[in-house]
Formats: C-alpha cells, sequence, structure tokens
C-alpha cells in the first residue's frame, strides 16, 4: 500500500483536530537540515487520511522555536504527472530552482506534499481525483495548524494543483488565506491541450493508473513552446521523478476532460491571483477572464507571465512567476 517503510513506524498520533479528520501525525521523520539562523531548515512529516499515510514536506529560515512569532504559511500543491519535488527542485550549475527555498528566504513557512498515489504517500486503489486531493488537503491543513498556529494558510496550486487548491477553497473558507492559481483552467473551452487529453478519455474512466515516463515529463516543458524551459531541468525533474515509478492516477485528467469546471468561481471567496503562461495551451485567455470576472472577492488579478507555458514553476523565466506571487501574498490588508 505504502513505499513508506519505517518512517510510519515512527509517527505519533495526535486526534481530536476537527473538521472529521483522520488521526494526524505531527513529529518530522527526518532531522532539520541547518538550525542556524539564516540557513534553511526543511523537515519531513506524516498525516493520515483515513488509512492512507500521506507525506508532507516543510522549508523555512531556522527551525521552529517556543513561542516565537507565527509566519506566513504558504502551501504548493502539485499537480498531475508530478510530485512535490517539482517545487523543490536542485539543477546543479542552472541556479535557483526551489520556489521553497525562494520563499523561505523571503519569510515565509513553506509546505507542500504528496497526494495519494503519488511520491512517498500512499498507495490505493483509487484514480486520486480532485475531490481526493481535497481530502488530502483537509488533513494537511489541520497538521499545519497543530505545528504552526496558523488557521489560515496561503495556496499556490499549479495546473490541477490548482484545481485541488481552488475545490478545497470553496469547502473550507475559513482556512483560506490568498490562493494563487497557476497553469488554471475553468471549463476548458477552447483549450489544445485538452482537446488532445481527451481522446484518451475513455482509457481515463476505464483504468486508475497511466503511463509516465521520462518522455511523458520532458513534454511538460515543450508541448506548447519550446525553449520556454531548459532541457536540463526536465532532465533533473524526470531523476528525481522516475524513483516513484511510471504510473501515476488518471483521476485529474479524467476532471479536467470529462467534468470540468470542478472550481466554480461564485463560491471561491478567497483573493486569487491568476497566473498564465504565455503560451500555455491548457486554458485560453477567454477561459480564465469568465472565471476571474465571476470571482466575488474585488481582490484579484489576472497576470499573463511573457515567455513562459504551462510549466510556469520550472521556466527560464521562473523569477516572474517568483515575483508576482510573491507581492500577491504580502499585499497590504485593505482598509474597508
Amino acid at each position: 500500500m505504502t513505499n513508506s517503510g519505517n518512517l510510519i513506524g515512527r509517527r505519533t498520533v495526535l486526534t481530536g483536530l476537527g473538521l472529521g479528520a483522520a488521526a494526524i501525525a505531527a513529529l518530522p521523520t527526518q532531522a532539520a537540515t541547518s538550525s542556524e539562523s539564516g540557513k534553511i531548515w526543511s523537515s519531513e512529516y506524516w498525516t493520515k487520511k483515513g488509512d492512507v499515510p500521506l507525506w508532507m514536506f516543510r522549508k523555512r529560515i531556522g527551525a521552529p522555536k517556543p513561542s516565537e512569532p507565527a509566519r506566513p504559511v504558504v502551501f504548493f500543491v502539485h499537480g498531475s504527472s508530478v510530485t512535490s519535488r517539482v517545487f523543490d527542485l536542485t539543477v546543479p550549475g542552472k541556479g535557483e530552482y526551489s520556489v521553497m527555498n525562494e520563499f523561505a528566504r523571503h519569510g515565509f513557512d513553506c509546505w507542500t506534499m504528496d497526494h495519494e498515489n503519488y511520491g512517498k504517500s500512499g498507495r490505493t486503489s483509487g484514480n486520486a481525483d480532485i475531490a481526493s486531493g481535497v481530502e488530502d488537503l483537509k488533513v494537511a491543513v489541520e497538521l499545519i495548524a497543530r505545528e504552526t498556529g496558523q488557521n489560515k494558510v496561503h495556496f499556490v496550486g499549479e495546473s490541477s494543483g490548482a484545481l485541488r487548491a481552488g475545490a478545497y477553497a470553496m469547502v473550507a473558507p475559513e482556512r483560506v488565506d490568498r490562493l494563487v492559481f497557476a497553469a488554471f483552467t475553468y471549463k476548458g473551452e477552447g483549450s489544445p491541450t485538452l482537446t488532445k487529453r481527451a481522446e484518451q478519455l475513455a482509457y481515463f474512466r476505464s483504468h486508475n493508473m497511466r503511463k509516465r515516463d521520462r518522455d511523458m515529463i520532458r513534454s511538460i516543458a515543450t508541448r506548447d513552446k519550446p525553449g520556454t524551459s531548459d532541457p536540463a531541468v526536465m532532465e533533473a525533474l524526470a531523476d528525481v521523478e522516475m524513483q516513484f515509478g511510471d504510473q501515476v492516477p488518471t483521476g485529474t485528467y479524467l476532471d479536467m476532460t470529462a467534468n470540468l469546471p470542478v472550481v466554480h468561481p461564485e463560491k471561491v471567496l478567497a483573493p486569487v491571483l491568476l497566473v498564465r503562461g504565455e503560451y500555455d495551451g491548457i486554458a485560453t485567455v477567454a477561459d480564465l477572464e469568465e472565471f476571474y470576472n465571476k470571482l466575488p472577492n474585488g481582490d484579484r488579478q489576472l497576470i499573463i507571465l511573457p515567455g513562459t507555458a504551462h510549466s510556469v514553476a520550472l521556466a527560464i523565466n521562473r523569477q516572474l512567476f517568483w515575483h508576482v506571487t510573491r507581492a500577491f501574498l504580502t499585499m497590504p490588508t485593505p482598509i474597508a
């Protein structure tokens, strides 16, 4: 069921955290990278969704200390074909590619997780669709609240990770601070990527897992506009992803080809930043504008990043994504 090995046995179970969540494992299972001031500290955590163990990861400057002021929490939500490693990638000789490192240096308490059937998290017979991802986020946020004292969390989701974050925001608005949806799609109308993907709809309906090899990972950066991501970066991503095998769930692909919309703008109450790569084929500008215009919160932005495609987190111009996201998450509170 899971490849987590004896780490599961080292969990400490905490109960009574609300939302009907499963018991939470809150003790880190990995030593800190560094506890010295100014250096990035990291730790692994485990939580459970029912019987499914879910792996979580955290980075911030310095180890947590008792009674210190809480830092703003940002949770990075991964997409359909990759794990949370996409947010913490090391590419020797290519500069910084870890968005978690970048935001930790700017004072954020950064978290991410592997969703059910991804990475180190537990394996089940399910297809890990958007609804399943929402349940993952419910128990993850409960653990974060216990560890950080923060009851509201910023979310940054990429591709179907943005759909997971948006669907969670609809059901738990009291736990959401600000939302960043990168490579988001609303209804999918006019999307060349989803039109092509829909050719396999019968397969997605009848299978819970699909093939995800190195070529597929490379194609994330080349299918829209070759040259918007460094090929060496995608090779590095493939290296870390293939350790988890060549199969990933079909659930988010099924949702994106047959069940859109899964995020209804009228029900998303938090401030929203929509980030689209100039060449992204997952959604048209018109699709995003329709979503944007229906959002009830006047604190909202739609930004198109030049020279980028679907993978804004790993783009050559990724600093543009960092900049607009950080600016949005640090916006002063409007005076009513």
